[in-house]
C-alpha cells in the first residue's frame, strides 16, 4: 500500500477538508519535491501518496499547510499564527511495509504517530 497521510482537525472534531499537504524525499545533498495534493473531505488523499513499487528505504517529508487551513475557516486567530506549516521527517525502514502518517491538529498543537 505504500504510503498515505490524512489530517484530523481536532478543534472542531472533523477531518481537516482541504488543507493542503506535500511530500518531499530527503537526500544527504538536498531535498526533492515528490507531490502536492489537496486533502478530501474525509482529510485524506484520493490514493496513496507513493505506491508500494515507488516506496524506498530513506528520509521523507510530509508538510502540512496548517496556517493557510485555520485561516481559511476564518476563526479569529491572533496573527501571526502559533502553528503555520507542520513538517513532519520521517524515515521508512521497510519499503515492503505500510506507512501511514496522519497528523491531529489544532491551531495550538499537532501530534502525529505511525498508523496502519
Amino acid at each position: 500500500m505504500g504510503l498515505s497521510t490524512h489530517a484530523l482537525d481536532t478543534m472542531r472534531g472533523v477531518p481537516a477538508s482541504g488543507m493542503k499537504v506535500s511530500l518531499s524525499r530527503i537526500w544527504p545533498d538536498h531535498v526533492q519535491t515528490l507531490g502536492h495534493w489537496v486533502l478530501n473531505a474525509d482529510g485524506r488523499t484520493d490514493g496513496p501518496l507513493l505506491s508500494t513499487e515507488a516506496l524506498e528505504v530513506g528520509c521523507y517529508r510530509l508538510s502540512f499547510s496548517a496556517g493557510d487551513y485555520f485561516r481559511a475557516l476564518g476563526r479569529d486567530l491572533a496573527e501571526p499564527l502559533f502553528l503555520d506549516a507542520v513538517i513532519l521527517d520521517f524515515g521508512v525502514s521497510s519499503a515492503k511495509q505500510h506507512y501511514h502518517v496522519p497528523l491531529l491538529i489544532s491551531p495550538w498543537s499537532y501530534s502525529t504517530y505511525r498508523g496502519s
